[in-house]
């Protein structure tokens, strides 16, 4: 499973279950299933009249990013970088591909000793390869979240991708274990209640309208996994501003992936073509 982190809505994806499995001392399926039962569907939430809508949090995020335009003003994005594993030593290096019109993305880390792991969708079929579960290709609920996570505009979050979107408190702000951002001061949380039913939450800084963290639950081969994703240190790349630290706590394993370089429009049809162990399983 690769786990969304979205840098800006252009969507870069860290390794989390899967790659939990692998690198974990003594690790296997067995020991990292989720005991929980997957969630049931979510209600949609009742808005506070005192509180600013969702679309309005959402809008004041893609204003304080670059704007609408901004945004729209790009067909694919490259992205490189580290990924770490702080607690178990390990890192290795990360790239990201993807892009729009039809929405694809092909996620890669490399780390010493382990291996290679990869995940893509390439606008129909989703696919992973990992050195513990080999080739896999997506299929039911796994497949539907792979084009709901491909959405290369995903920062504006589209209506038709959501059944509500509500603004359900102003309350602190997830942190990791690292130091609290100064500037951080209280965030808006957004319910995002997505068309299968299942509720995602958004937390956008109240003063700046950035987006400093997410709660994410997501289909695995290990069953539903719920993440906490921290975003922050934004820099500017051509006219977006992407946070270039990104940290995901998954099953109490946190990992880490800071941002080297973006590049827009780019990226060749090619970068998303299926490997040929994938291609080998598709009927």
């Amino acid at each position: 499973m690769l786990l969304r982190v979205p840098v800006s809505g252009r969507t870069v994806s860290v390794v989390a279950a899967a790659i939990v499995a692998v690198m974990l001392p003594g690790a296997s399926l067995a020991q990292t299933t989720p005991a929980a039962q997957p969630p049931a569907p979510a209600a949609a939430a009742k808005p506070d009249p005192s509180l600013p809508s969702g679309r309005e949090v959402i809008e004041k995020f893609v204003k304080a990013i670059g704007g609408r335009d901004a945004v729209m003003s790009h067909k694919s994005m490259h992205v490189t970088g580290k990924y770490e594993v702080p607690a178990s030593g390990l890192s290795g290096e990360m790239e990201i591909f993807t892009a729009a019109n039809p929405n694809r993305a092909v996620q890669r880390v490399t780390i010493p000793g382990v291996g290679e792991v990869v995940q893509g969708f390439d606008g129909e079929r989703g696919w992973s390869i990992n050195p513990m579960t080999g080739p896999m290709l997506q299929q039911g609920k796994e497949l539907e979240q792979a084009k709901l996570d491909a959405d290369f505009y995903n920062e504006l979050r589209d209506a038709k991708n959501y059944k509500s979107i509500t603004t359900l408190a102003k309350t602190d702000c997830p942190m990791s274990s690292e130091p609290a951002p100064a500037d951080v001061r209280s965030c808006y949380k957004v319910s995002l209640v997505r068309s299968d039913g299942l509720e995602d939450f958004d937390f956008y800084d109240t003063q700046t309208g950035l987006r400093v963290a997410s709660i994410q639950t997501r289909e695995s081969p290990m069953g539903a996994v719920q993440s906490t994703n921290i975003e922050g240190a934004y820099k500017k790349f051509g006219n977006l501003l992407q946070p270039t630290s990104l940290i995901a706590k998954v099953m109490g394993v946190e990992q880490k992936i800071t941002v080297s370089t973006i590049e827009y429009d780019t990226v060749p049809a090619s970068a998303f073509e299926p490997p040929a162990a994938i291609k080998a399983l598709i009927k």
